[in-house]
């Protein structure tokens, strides 16, 4: 050490109650375990921190005399120590506190708590006071049953898990608790976290009323350390005593073992180095720098993990002793009938009081009626999320009658359902289909669609293939509403064929179609090919793809030349690339297509990639060359697109001309390509025939505009 490391060491020695041996111990378990020193002084000796007579302006004396320095270089020097060497010769916050002040005083400003582990304090909100004890528990479950329904034993454990550091405190430096909230889908899991996190903060059992939340999903490659560390730094910064992390199962794993070490051991290890600048982690290579950051600490946070995957599925991702660390597992069940009949009936409570107070109208219903609003609300749309959204729409129709001044202030209105089951509002003798009041969301026009798809010329049955999908979902539809199960098949297709054969053509117009017809919330075609997947140096590639994934979703993701993305086994960018596109398909299936097209060899030989290729492509598309009678067809509707049209005259030497190219080289001459150039070509000579011929027709192209002689090209 030098002469201000080993200075500060002896003097922390001779005024604390821990002996040489114990620091030097305490030292050494720190470099093997990455825990603080301090923390490992007083799991070691099990003696509080205290120190005895420690005065910062007799340590400063000292360090003059001793060292022989000037006092403005010994400040020069203790700002370049800043606070770390006090952090790791053993001064932790309780104590160093009080030499701030003292330090201050003697002029030393740089002085402050240590930042060596990040300290959990909260710098974006004032925090509350924390006064509450177990007792103050009493009657929270009661409060929660009022917003989640029919999950009493969920609710119970909840309570138990938030409550359960007020029975047994938590180890110095860990969380508060680590809980994994699971069951199905719209349960309830979400709302009551939220719930109880304001209700205690009520009750002056949390500091801030607020969660803050993490989605695991936006990490899934690797190749994102610095957002990811960034992002989790910013969440155990926060005001909010309870962190949410969500889709655990869509994450990388490098970034799974960090949240592990933070549940297990209380804190993380950084792998790296980095300083803080402007509260932003900055990755750092000098490794003396003073203010470095080497750990996250969970100190006094509630971890809170929620997933439908289960406790199987948390261990397969996360490891048996991460299970180990969890201290509660709550777990939802699926809703019974009764209780989204509750919920109907809770809801609609909600929206007479809103229609009454905010738009004056007095509304009433059956609760029969009500009831059975919500059960097939919920059957139509995934449990509480459907039942959720009738009456949100509901409340919505209503405000845009008000908006319209249809009816007079305090008009009464009767919640009805005719035979065809349409939900109605009726005044008096009126009656009010109350969902055509609602503005109709963007799905696309699925005749326009049609109409381009008859348009374009030939490739018949892949055109049958793509309209038969509407019929497949149609029937889905009906069996979801039934409450059936609906079978999920593979969206995901390859386009094969020769250049110029309207892949590209039909991937737009798939796009649009599934758009139309309900499949896809989107309907946008992103277009890409090697260059803008693959990156250009290692940690490029999975954010690149990644970045193309999140641009796709809700659309098609339609990838030209796909066969380019493998090079071969040493392609390890191209590789990587293409195995961050079959997770993105995985953890997007119900809301993204993608559809790979190539030549039929060349795409052979690129499925073998990587193994799941295979399997999630089964929908392999040929696409034919043209007939010389299409590409004449072709030819019209180009020629028409640009303001020309095709004199007789040309029409049987153009057929001849393209029958005799694809006989000889239909899969190298460009198919619907050929034909533009040809008709581009014949543009430009017309307008060189025009100066000699100034009377003649300006949108007639004959035959001594095209140049038919050269059929091997």
């Amino acid at each position: 050490m030098g002469f201000f490391d080993d200075f500060l060491s002896n003097s922390f020695s001779k005024r604390s109650v821990y002996t040489e041996e114990e620091i030097e111990k305490a030292k050494k378990m720190s470099k093997k375990n990455g825990k603080s020193f301090m923390e490992n002084l007083v799991a070691l000796t099990g003696k509080t921190p205290e120190t005895q007579g420690f005065d910062m302006e007799t340590v400063l004396q000292e360090m003059r005399e001793q060292s022989g320095m000037a006092e403005k270089d010994i400040d020069e020097k203790i700002k370049e120590l800043n606070d770390n060497l006090l952090h790791d010769f053993g001064v932790n916050q309780q104590n160093l506190s009080g030499l701030v002040g003292k330090a201050e005083a003697s002029g030393y400003q740089n002085i402050k708590p240590s930042n060596m582990t990040i300290p959990q304090q909260n710098t974006a909100l004032p925090k509350g006071e924390v006064t509450a004890k177990a007792d103050d528990f009493d009657g929270v479950e009661d409060v929660l049953k009022k917003q989640v329904f029919g999950e009493d034993e969920f609710l119970k454990a909840l309570v138990i898990a938030f409550k359960r550091p007020f029975i047994l405190t938590e180890e110095p430096g860990h969380a508060r608790n680590a809980i994994f909230l699971t069951g199905p889908e719209d349960t309830g899991k979400h709302t009551a976290l939220y719930a109880i996190t304001e209700e205690l903060y009520n009750r002056k059992a949390l500091g801030s009323p607020l969660v803050s939340p993490m989605d695991l999903a936006n990490y899934g490659s690797s190749g994102a350390d610095n957002v990811f560390l960034q992002d989790l730094y910013t969440a155990l910064q926060s005001g909010a005593d309870v962190l949410l992390f969500d889709h655990f199962d869509q994450c990388h794993v490098s970034y799974l073992a960090y949240l592990s070490e933070l549940v297990r051991e209380g804190s993380c290890t950084l792998k790296e180095r980095y300083v803080l600048q402007n509260g932003q982690l900055v990755n750092v290579s000098n490794s003396f720098a003073s203010t470095a950051v080497s750990s996250f600490s969970a100190s006094g946070k509630y971890l809170v993990f929620v997933s439908t995957k289960g406790l199987s599925g948390l261990a397969n991702s996360f490891g048996a002793p991460f299970i180990n660390a969890l201290g509660d597992v709550c777990e939802t069940q699926k809703l019974p009938e009764e209780s989204l009949e509750q919920v109907a009936l809770t809801k609609w409570e909600v929206l007479k009081n809103k229609a009454d107070s905010q738009l004056q109208f007095k509304l009433s219903a059956e609760e029969d009626l009500i009831r059975a609003l919500g059960r097939d609300a919920s059957a139509k749309g995934a449990g509480v999320t459907g039942i959720l959204k009738l009456f949100d729409d509901l409340l919505k129709s209503f405000a845009n009658l008000r908006l319209g001044d249809v009816y007079p202030k305090d008009a009464e209105g009767e919640l009805i359902r005719d035979e065809e089951g349409v939900v109605k509002a009726r005044f008096g003798m009126e009656t009010v289909d109350l969902m055509t009041l609602l503005p109709a969301g963007y799905s696309g026009d699925l005749e326009e669609v049609k109409k381009e798809m008859d348009n374009i010329v030939g490739l018949e049955e892949i055109k049958k293939y793509i309209l038969s999908l509407e019929e497949y979902y149609n029937v889905q539809k009906r069996r979801r509403e039934e409450g059936l199960k609906a079978s999920e098949v593979s969206k995901h297709m390859i386009f094969t064929g020769s250049p110029g054969t309207g892949k590209t053509t039909i991937a737009r117009i798939i796009s649009r179609y599934l758009k139309a017809i309900g499949v896809l919330s989107g309907g946008q075609l992103v277009e890409v090919s090697r260059a803008d997947l693959v990156g250009r140096y290692v940690g490029h590639t999975a954010p690149l793809t990644n970045n193309v994934i999140r641009s796709a979703i809700g659309g098609v993701l339609f990838i030209d030349e796909a066969y380019s993305l493998y090079r071969g086994k040493d392609d390890s960018f191209g590789l990587e690339a293409i195995d961050t596109l079959v997770k993105g398909m995985e953890d997007n299936r119900d809301d993204l297509i993608v559809i790979l097209a190539g030549y039929s060899k060349e795409m052979e030989e690129f499925m073998t990639a990587n193994s799941g290729l295979k399997s999630r492509f089964p929908n392999i598309i040929e696409f034919p060359d043209y007939t010389g009678q299409e590409l004449l067809e072709i030819a019209k509707i180009t020629a028409k697109s640009k303001g020309y049209v095709l004199d007789e005259g040309v029409m049987m030497p153009l057929l001849a001309y393209f029958n005799a190219v694809q006989a000889v080289r239909a899969s190298t001459a460009g198919n619907g390509r050929l034909v533009r150039n040809k008709i581009e070509e014949a543009i430009l000579n017309q307008s060189r025939r025009l100066v000699a011929e100034p009377d003649a027709d300006l949108s007639l192209l004959t035959s001594r505009d095209f140049d038919l002689t050269d059929i091997n090209g």
